[in-house]
């Protein structure tokens, strides 16, 4: 018994110094406490200004989703902003018949992100997502889902890439 306690009396100092973290969704946004997300510009020659401002919308919210970071218009603690670079429709899944079955829908994204509390975060990059649709559907008739669904994939890639650490 009497060593059981001096082993407590011990351990309990080093012990006490010891932190853990922990996230749910595995961001570390650090001393952070404010984010800006700046408009995406549309640079591809075929990107429409409804795709970047999904694109947008999505990392937004994905941001507010799995962070307790607020959102400020501009100068946040942590900054993204980007342009579309690429947006291309290409045929997949050719039939016997030489007509594609499907088509793809490839979005690519260039990022700046920015940690005004630690510049050895600091970094640029790009990213690239697609989406396959009918080829007898009109890509203006589904370019409003597909952005959707891009976004949220490229979303996550910049938020794995940012403050997921990967």
């Amino acid at each position: 018994m009497l060593k059981c306690l001096r082993l407590l009396l011990f351990l309990t100092p080093l012990l006490g110094g010891c932190r853990v973290n922990y996230s749910f969704t595995g961001g570390d946004v650090g001393e952070a406490r404010t984010m800006s997300v700046d408009l995406i510009e549309a640079r591809a020659p075929l990107a429409t200004p409804l795709s970047a401002q999904v694109l947008t919308e999505s990392v937004r919210d994905l941001l507010l989703a799995q962070t307790p970071l607020k959102l400020k218009q501009s100068e946040g603690d942590v900054q993204y902003s980007g342009a579309l670079v690429g947006y291309d429709v290409q045929p997949v899944n050719i039939q016997a018949n030489e007509t594609a079955a499907l088509n793809r829908l490839t979005m690519t994204v260039q990022i700046t992100y920015i940690n005004t509390l630690d510049t050895k975060k600091n970094k640029e990059f790009t990213v690239s997502r697609f989406s396959d649709y009918e080829s007898t559907q009109d890509i203006t008739s589904v370019e409003e889902r597909l952005a959707r669904d891009i976004g949220k994939q490229l979303a996550q890639d910049i938020f794995d890439r940012t403050l997921g650490d990967w």
